[in-house]
């Protein structure tokens, strides 16, 4: 979807979108699809951007999808939300570290040595 089409969204419709997209990386993942899971995560970067674009900084509204079922949604989301929340960003990040839901919690672990070490700042 374009930038353009992004811009005509609602925050509801892109969050939706954002759901669609991590569900699919997880599959794409779990196929060791990895081309498919890098088109998808660029897809999932134009929604954090429009968001972000939007008044307010409206990544806010992926905090709402913490308690999602699929695990790499979980990770997408807090991943895209460390710059407006960072606290319970890094929760979210050190829950699936801790969950043993792999390949997820593997990302995470790798993920909190990068943010603890300084190489992997929030954008």
């Amino acid at each position: 979807m374009t930038r353009a089409k992004l811009g005509e969204l609602t925050i509801e419709q892109l969050v939706a979108r954002y759901v669609e997209i991590g569900t699919a990386q997880d599959e794409a993942m779990l196929d060791n699809l990895v081309g498919r899971f890098n088109q998808l995560y660029d897809r999932a970067k134009a929604v954090e951007d429009e968001l972000q674009r939007r008044e307010g900084d409206q990544r806010r509204a992926l905090l709402a999808l913490y308690g999602h079922a699929n695990w790499q949604v979980r990770l997408n989301a807090a991943q895209a939300t460390r710059t407006v929340a960072p606290q319970v960003a890094r929760r979210m990040i050190e829950e699936i570290a801790d969950s043993r839901h792999f390949p997820q919690a593997g990302h995470t672990g790798m993920a909190l040595y990068a943010m603890d070490r300084g190489i992997d700042k929030p954008g």
